[in-house]
């Protein structure tokens, strides 16, 4: 049986397809895999942050700008940014797609990592939707998210499931 993979290109294709025109992201082991293809999009501009917590204000006021934002950060960053998420995301209804890489997510069964323990039931805590992404077969999940996020006018996530090509 081949090898199901979550290639850059599939992913900056939904992306493209959607309008996005910055993605504001702090590197991690589940999304830095797209690096290399981000910095060539020109169609895409990437805006890099320090810590999480900063992406939410970064993509918000891009937002308010007329830009069309995705906020690229790992799952232990979606906690550092609760309170961010709160009240740029939620309490202002900012239609808003967050890729969270999912760090320690295991479809084996048995998840040792807290960070994917924690990070669903973080997410429905927040009431905020979210789609699994894993291979490129799920990449229309994406603009699953894009559309629930604008429809709803609050954030939406995807959860990327594979860190590797």
């Amino acid at each position: 049986m081949a090898e199901l993979s979550l290639t850059p290109s599939a992913i900056l294709g939904e992306l493209s397809k959607n309008g996005v025109t910055h993605v504001v992201w702090l590197p991690d082991s589940e999304t830095n895999f797209m690096y290399n293809q981000m910095m060539e999009d020109t169609n895409m501009e990437l805006v890099p942050v320090c810590r999480e917590g900063e992406s939410m204000a970064v993509a918000a006021g891009l937002w308010v700008g007329g830009k069309k934002p995705v906020v690229l950060i790992q799952n232990t960053g979606m906690f550092e940014s609760g309170d961010s998420i709160r009240g740029l995301g939620l309490d202002i209804n900012f239609p808003m797609v967050m890729m969270i890489g999912y760090r320690g997510w295991t479809r084996h069964g048995v998840t040792p990592d807290s960070a994917a323990r924690f990070t669903e039931k973080i997410l429905d805590a927040w009431d905020i939707d979210f789609f699994l992404v894993e291979t490129d077969d799920d990449v229309d999940r994406i603009s699953t998210a894009f559309e629930l996020s604008e429809s709803k006018q609050r954030p939406v996530a995807c959860l990327m499931g594979a860190e590797y090509a």
